[in-house]
């Protein structure tokens, strides 16, 4: 699988955010006009940083005030035609409060300020979505809704976008062990939630335990589109590919949960500190406390 690089700007202007609106939209759209975040390519030679700000430029005509690193945000796309395996190097970029922005580049339109909330009402590039997403929530701000309009919305329905908070523990490490999850709908909405007592095991394999029945409650719900969020940094870096598996009793449940993914379209792992995935978190606790209480460990 192929993966891509770019930096993309997060522009914020009195607490709302630039989008840019494609020029003829994107192949795999249908010929859509989408909206995404100004991103570029970074040119051989340039640092990261420095090819933000020549795209911010390039694209707005304006000179950035301010461009701060914000997040490295990976996620893998199998569904359309693209195939792809996607790394975004996403900056906060300020631009000068007398900067009038002027669409420069043929590849886009027009430009709109938008805030976080009225962002979901917009027809956004899947891309940019899932930046403002996996973004929004490890900063703590919130997305009300990220859904297509018109046609776009007919080709790919609200219904098969979630969230899933999944969750496992140990008590003792290895002792006896659970697994929870928590699963959210782009409305906000809670879909379902739920936990299963895993026996005498440890912590990380918990965690796997976990995110393989977040998967398997996502095909059971007929969901494409899936955010995998965890407090376990060590597996979101694993999934990502940033580390490698070298536990070996995690190497067959690793290998079950890359299978059941390529049942999903997109999918992406974002992890939080545990306080924000706390639902997830409750279940393992009911699990392992229900069966503690029954005196079978």
């Amino acid at each position: 699988m192929k993966q891509r690089i770019r930096v993309t700007a997060i522009c914020r202007r009195s607490g709302d955010i630039l989008l840019l609106k494609r020029a003829g939209g994107r192949i795999e759209s249908a010929g859509a006009t989408n909206y995404e975040l100004p991103t570029g390519k970074i040119v051989f030679g340039e640092q990261p940083e420095e090819a933000m700000a020549r795209v911010i430029y390039e694209y707005t005509g304006v000179q950035a005030a301010g461009v701060q690193l914000a997040d490295v945000v990976t996620f893998t796309n199998l569904g359309g035609a693209s195939q792809l395996g996607n790394l975004f190097v996403v900056y906060e970029v300020k631009l000068p409060d007398d900067g009038d922005v002027k669409i420069t580049s043929e590849r886009y339109s027009a430009y709109k300020w938008t805030s976080i909330d009225t962002v979901s009402t917009l027809p956004l590039d899947e891309a940019s979505m899932m930046v403002l997403q996996i973004s929004s929530a490890k900063t703590g701000e919130i997305m009300t809704q990220m859904r297509r309009v018109g046609e776009e919305s007919k080709r790919l329905p609200v219904s098969d976008m979630a969230t899933i908070y999944t969750d496992g523990g140990s008590r003792g490490n290895p002792g006896p062990s659970g697994l929870g999850y928590y699963i959210v709908g782009a409305d906000g909405r809670e879909i379902k939630r739920g936990g299963e007592f895993l026996g005498m095991s440890n912590s990380r394999l918990a965690e796997y335990y976990g995110l393989k029945e977040g998967i398997e409650q996502a095909i059971e719900l007929g969901l494409k589109r899936v955010r995998f969020v965890s407090d376990s940094l060590m597996m979101v870096n694993q999934m990502n590919g940033i580390y490698k598996v070298k536990n070996s009793d995690l190497w067959q449940v690793h290998e079950d949960v890359l299978q059941l993914l390529t049942k999903l379209d997109s999918y992406s792992f974002v992890h939080v500190p545990r306080s924000q995935n706390a639902e997830a978190d409750a279940e393992v606790n009911k699990v392992i406390d229900q069966n503690m209480l029954r005196g079978e460990y």
